[in-house]
């Protein structure tokens, strides 16, 4: 039976295998954790349909699969019956079993010195106990050395070759014509300037450390590049007065621990009054599709959660619906889940309106980037007690908050976006109003 990657959810058509439990010949039982496959939004884990021995791994840990694609095949029998190691694997890989290793070894620059000479497969340089960063094996290459050649100088690791020792062997002139075709027919002002710009970029001397992004990083990073992208987005600033939901929460703080057995937070004001702005401005609460519209008469709002791997947005759903209880208590056990890792898509999916809090860290202002293809999202930022004037002559030292909305300027005007926010600012500032338009 084949091992395939299954449906994922709305959007993910791939992931990357994170790593695996079972290797081949090991014996598998229905329903045992086989891998872990990490997508754009969630680590899942695979596991066996079905009893029987692990006898072929297709893809390894750090390939990227898609659905459907089978990543192993489990044949009927006991790890008794399976051949040992060194029956099943060859002595010498392939080249298309040894293609993915290179791979691997040329993006972390760990694992022995081997580089692809072209689509064949066939290498340049015949497997050594070195180790090279990406920029010393292309320095190596444009000057037609052997890496297996150079010996390393020593320092935190006698093992790695570095920019230095590749200077040093060069400079003997024992590399004379060994220069591959390619490298005697790059001009040499050409790869001195490479040279000059790598080194600019990346002093081998000095201590650095290359890491792969996670899938979740990279997804991040593509979503936020395309915001900006595509949406038209503006931001908007205004401050709050907190005095009055302090005032609150430092009365009814501990009666409503006790009777609803959660804590009396910041989110669920913040998550009432944002539902109220939004009813008095719908198009905050939409959406563009091609040359429409896409009006939401629902309250699905998003909680920005800092987890391990990266920001991650879980959704309260139908947030209208429910009481300052539930609010706090659907937030906590979603925060809970993002930074244990165990958040399901059906908790990242949808959204109408985020809301980030910045505050948490110490974020004084910022300017929050659209979680697209929402057109709103509201930033909370700290607490600072500042001198307020109060009255005609009074000036008192208040707990205020800067807020920031960025938004969509393409559906939404900007005195649109001012209202909404000083709505919300209104809101917050009479805590009784939230039970009323809340």
């Amino acid at each position: 039976m084949d091992i395939k990657i299954p449906e994922l959810g709305e959007s993910i058509t791939e992931g990357t295998i994170s790593s695996w439990m079972k290797k081949e010949g090991d014996s598998v039982k229905f329903g045992d954790l086989l891998l872990e496959l990490e997508t754009d939004k969630v680590n899942l884990e695979i596991n066996a349909e079905s009893d029987g021995i692990l006898s072929k791994i297709n893809r390894q840990a750090g390939e990227t699969v898609q659905v459907g694609e089978s990543v192993g095949v489990i044949s009927a029998g006991q790890a008794a019956d399976a051949q040992p190691p060194s029956a099943q694997q060859p002595a010498v890989a392939s080249p298309s079993q040894s293609a993915p290793i290179e791979a691997a070894q040329a993006s972390t620059g760990a694992g022995t010195v081997k580089e692809a000479a072209g689509s064949n497969g066939t290498s340049t340089e015949e497997e050594g106990p070195y180790t090279a960063s990406p920029s010393v094996r292309k320095l190596a290459r444009e000057r037609g050395i052997d890496l297996n050649q150079v010996r390393s100088a020593g320092g935190i690791d006698a093992n790695r070759v570095s920019r230095s020792d590749i200077e040093s062997y060069s400079s003997t002139g024992s590399s004379a014509g060994s220069a591959s075709p390619a490298a005697a027919q790059r001009p040499p002002v050409q790869a001195e300037k490479r040279a000059v710009v790598e080194s600019a970029a990346v002093d081998a001397s000095k201590p650095t450390e290359r890491k792969k992004m996670s899938r979740r990083r990279v997804t991040i990073a593509n979503r936020l590049v395309e915001a900006q992208r595509t949406a038209a987005m503006l931001t908007t600033f205004n401050e709050v007065d907190m005095t009055a939901i302090m005032d609150v929460r430092k009365r009814r703080k501990q009666s409503f621990q006790e009777k609803n057995n959660v804590g009396l937070g910041f989110m669920s004001f913040f998550t009432k009054a944002v539902v109220g702005a939004l009813k008095a401005f719908p198009l905050l609460n939409a959406e563009i599709e091609g040359e429409e519209i896409l009006v939401k008469k629902y309250y699905d709002i998003g909680i920005a959660v800092g987890a391990k791997e990266g920001l991650v947005v879980p959704v309260v759903r139908d947030a209208d619906r429910l009481s300052f209880a539930e609010i706090e208590r659907n937030i906590g056990e979603l925060a809970v889940k993002a930074r244990d890792n165990k958040l399901s898509l059906a908790d990242l999916q949808g959204g109408t309106f985020t809301i980030t809090n910045g505050g948490v860290f110490g974020s004084l202002l910022s300017t929050p980037i659209l979680n697209t293809p929402q057109v709103g999202i509201l930033g909370m930022h700290t607490i600072q007690r500042r001198p307020v004037a109060v009255g005609v002559d009074g000036i008192e030292n208040r707990p205020m908050m800067y807020l920031a909305l960025s938004y969509d300027h393409r559906i939404v005007d900007g005195s649109e976006a001012v209202r909404f926010l000083v709505t919300i600012k209104q809101l917050l500032e009479d805590p009784e109003a939230l039970l009323l338009e809340g």
